[in-house]
């Protein structure tokens, strides 16, 4: 019978149906990852991730199929090569067959096997005679039989390229829907990419805003002090006297005492997750630099902020993006406590150590947001060496 396929072929296209079948199920889970992330507007970056890598698994799958297809190729032009040998053999028996009945039928008068048999010279010439025809009459139907078994096998390798065009057909189809789905996915990273832009755009804008709310905040904090310092000043300014940069009364010395004995064993003013940055300068996105006059945490949603210790409530004043703050006096010292968004306290208030003033500000994403800051005079001081 023909061999319509090679056995080396036939190891290849299974190989590469195995191919076909992984890069198809890492197709699927990259699907399932990409819908999960599309559900998270921040996972802009993670979204173009696996656009970019489900781009690639689609080209793999793509090449895959032009493998198939090549392969294919090969087998059906063996399949044609088989078939015009195949029908060339049929053909050249046919006529071989045809010829040799032709002869017989034209010398048919002639050729009677009893007047040949009867016509003969001697037994032995009679016997040659009747065992040509025997071979003669086997040799006629092993011709027919040949001819018959070549016919079957023209038929079956006509079946196999028949059904090799399907296959083809088959993978062309899906070859075209690989590639259609291949340019949308293209164009769907090319808009990822653009809206991942236009995000990063935003959130730059956003972080500039933030950083020129940061520097006017520690501006008008700074400002306060040295109001808060200058008022201290003329209460203890004596009549017709010098004026002081100190507190004079006992109590407000023994405050001052009493706060500075406490370095390193202050209370934090909130529960936080993290610290988003620390005191000292800093470079921020845009490259410029700033001060941070105290520390900035990050905290749950509706988190407490308590007095660090006691004194008076000297400023309730209101942030330049709109939160509140708090301002309590210890003596010398004062400590601020910044992006509040409720606040339980008012001007004037004497509060206690780990006292309730108010809750942090959370911010459009859900973040608690809050900033604490310590001062002697003037000079802000470095929270972490009085926290304990």
């Amino acid at each position: 019978m023909l061999a319509v396929m090679p056995p080396a072929s036939a190891q290849s296209k299974s190989q590469l149906e195995k191919d076909k079948a992984r890069v198809e199920q890492e197709i699927k889970n990259l699907n399932g990852q990409l819908s999960k992330a599309k559900k998270n507007s921040k996972n802009s970056q993670k979204q173009l991730q696996l656009l970019e890598e489900k781009i690639a698994q689609r080209t793999r799958l793509i090449n895959n199929l032009d493998g198939q297809l090549n392969l294919l190729g090969v087998q059906m032009s063996q399949t044609e090569d088989s078939i015009a040998m195949v029908r060339s053999q049929v053909d050249s028996l046919k006529n071989e067959y045809a010829k040799v009945v032709r002869t017989l039928y034209g010398e048919r008068g002639s050729l009677d096997r009893l007047v040949l048999l009867l016509d003969t010279k001697s037994y032995n010439y009679a016997y040659l005679r009747t065992r040509y025809f025997r071979d003669y009459s086997r040799y006629r139907r092993r011709q027919a039989a040949h001819i018959r078994q070549k016919e079957e096998e023209l038929t079956d390798a006509q079946l196999a390229l028949a059904q090799q065009q399907r296959e083809q057909t088959t993978l062309l189809v899906q070859q075209k829907r690989q590639k259609e789905q291949l340019a949308q996915e293209q164009r769907q990273k090319q808009k990822s990419l653009k809206d991942s832009k236009q995000q990063e755009k935003n959130l730059q804008a956003q972080i500039n805003k933030k950083e020129k709310q940061k520097r006017q905040l520690q501006q008008q904090i700074q400002k306060i002090i040295n109001e808060e310092i200058a008022k201290a000043n003329r209460a203890a300014k004596p009549a017709g006297g010098a004026a002081s940069s100190a507190p004079k009364s006992a109590a407000e010395v023994a405050l001052t005492s009493d706060f500075a004995g406490n370095k390193g064993r202050l209370p934090w003013p909130v529960l936080y997750t993290k610290i988003a940055r620390e005191y000292g300068k800093y470079t921020h996105s845009s490259g410029g630099q700033n001060m941070n006059n105290g520390i900035d945490f990050v905290c749950r949603p509706g988190t407490s902020v308590q007095a660090v210790f006691g004194g008076t409530v000297t400023r309730v004043f209101t942030t330049p993006s709109g939160t509140r703050g708090i301002i309590v006096r210890h003596g010398e010292y004062m400590t601020v406590y910044a992006n509040m968004g409720t606040v339980a306290v008012k001007e004037g208030a004497k509060v206690t150590t780990k006292q309730n003033l108010g809750t942090v500000y959370t911010n459009e994403e859900g973040t608690g947001e809050f900033s604490f800051q310590l001062w002697k005079g003037t000079s802000s001081q470095n929270p972490r060496s009085w926290l304990r």
